[in-house]
């Protein structure tokens, strides 16, 4: 039987469990409540309030604008929402790359303030003491590597990572150490499939992928992609499972065209 069938909450032990039955972990981004009440009745194992909020929600070219606060205020619209799901939530740029102490103080105020179950950062070894600081708070802890858009002023491009052998030798020394620091799970984002795959056997922890290809122990997208509310972005990883942009397009169309004829309200809408 499914793990996650036969438990009321998702919780850190649960997606330990689903990796150790061979069950793949579903997970999605969510930043609001009515859209986390729907994902949830859906049975998605996972929801994270991801720092991507900045560019769906606020139009931004990065994520790095995001504060601590807008954060704070997504991921307690969404834990409000979430019944079942685990609520994962990121912790935006410049709050946790300097002191492990200064790191800790923003996951303790996302924690106490949001209701969420658990956080995720991005980097390997250069934040291991931060992140230990946390862990060893009692927050559950995501790793975040490979594609780690908090740093894409560093990398200067979306482009696939850890291609070349010295970067994909560092990769896998990290999430062994995340692993080992007590991380629960890793995110492996836009990297080779293979190494992927090489990854997710090395771990006993799960790994969860975007662009990372099948072999990872789940799989996440954002929602506002995987529904086709966001027009242009096309990436070669990315599934549309509707076309919501368009409909929201044609809905509005026929919405102002019957307010204008005067079709809208008829009798039968109106007290």
């Amino acid at each position: 039987m499914s793990v996650n069938k036969i438990i009321k909450r998702v919780t850190t032990n649960t997606i330990l469990a689903m990796k150790a039955n061979g069950e793949k972990v579903s997970m999605l981004t969510a930043y609001d409540y009515s859209t986390a009440r729907a994902l949830d009745e859906a049975g998605i194992d996972v929801l994270l309030v991801g720092d991507s909020a900045a560019n769906v929600f606020a139009g931004y070219e990065t994520t790095l604008p995001i504060t601590l606060d807008n954060m704070i205020y997504h991921a307690s619209a969404v834990a409000r929402g979430a019944k079942r799901a685990l609520v994962l939530v990121d912790l935006p740029f410049g709050e946790y790359q300097g002191t492990p102490e200064d790191a800790f103080k923003s996951a303790v105020r996302m924690m106490k303030e949001s209701g969420v179950h658990a956080l995720k950062l991005e980097g390997g070894i250069e934040i291991l003491d931060n992140i230990k600081k946390i862990i060893d708070a009692g927050i559950p802890v995501c790793g975040h590597l490979g594609l780690t858009p908090q740093s894409i002023n560093k990398f200067g491009t979306f482009g696939v990572r850890a291609q070349e052998e010295a970067e994909a030798e560092k990769l896998k020394s990290d999430a062994l150490a995340l692993q080992e620091v007590g991380c629960f799970a890793i995110v492996l984002e836009k990297i080779p499939a293979k190494l992927a795959t090489e990854v997710s056997e090395s771990l006993s922890i799960p790994t969860i992928g975007i662009g990372a290809g099948n072999g990872c122990d789940g799989q996440v997208l954002v929602v506002n992609d995987m529904l086709g509310f966001t027009k242009d972005f096309k990436p070669k990883f990315l599934r549309r499972y509707m076309e919501m942009y368009s409909s929201i397009v044609e809905a509005a169309t026929k919405y102002a065209e019957d307010v204008k004829s005067g079709n809208y309200p008829n009798e039968s809408e109106q007290y």
